[in-house]
């Protein structure tokens, strides 16, 4: 084990241990060594610099909420690379195929966006009317008034995760009700 890794190892027993500190000294070495590890893979996939930086904080944060499952018996680097791929990984699943192209550089040769054809505020009330209870009042909540889930989720007596699912139960009955609406 090289002087690193005994260092790191130290880290974070005693960051195990309680000593603050030596948690601090752990996630600033972490926090170079990730940068290494994410950049050099991050060119391979075209992933930006920007995105980088964002793939970083997330495995330190998974580092500091999985600190439990490192084994105190293997070194440090190789569980805190294979955070890093997984969350590496995860952005780019969450990127898809999608290639970011600056649109400064096309923005004169591109037509102007037409005009979508909306509801009028009947018609929306119309299709709000489809839904019932709960459903329809997390969705005016959310959707027309604007409000947040957290709000929401106060305002109604429900857990965030109950408006959600209320949330994507009604837009979804919305979806299926707009399409009606529209044939």
């Amino acid at each position: 084990m090289n002087e690193r890794e005994r260092d790191w190892a130290a880290w974070m027993a005693a960051a195990d241990a309680g000593d603050a500190a030596a948690y601090r000294r752990l996630l600033a070495a972490l926090a170079t060594f990730l940068r290494a590890v994410v950049l050099r893979r991050a060119a391979a996939y075209g992933v930006r610099d920007a995105d980088v930086e964002d793939v970083v904080q997330e495995a330190l944060l998974a580092i500091h909420l999985k600190r439990g499952t490192w084994d105190a018996g293997q070194p440090v680097g190789p569980w805190v690379a294979a955070i890093a791929r997984n969350k590496l990984v995860d952005t780019l699943r969450r990127r898809g195929r999608r290639v970011d192209v600056p649109i400064e550089d096309f923005a004169e040769v591109l037509p102007a966006p037409e005009a979508e054809e909306g509801l009028s505020a009947g018609e929306a009330e119309r299709l709000l009317a489809v839904l019932k209870g709960r459903q329809h009042d997390v969705v005016k909540s959310i959707s027309v008034d604007g409000a947040d889930i957290r709000a929401t989720a106060e305002r109604y007596g429900m857990s965030e995760g109950a408006v959600r699912v209320a949330l994507h139960r009604g837009l979804a009955a919305l979806a299926v009700a707009y399409r009606s609406f529209r044939e």
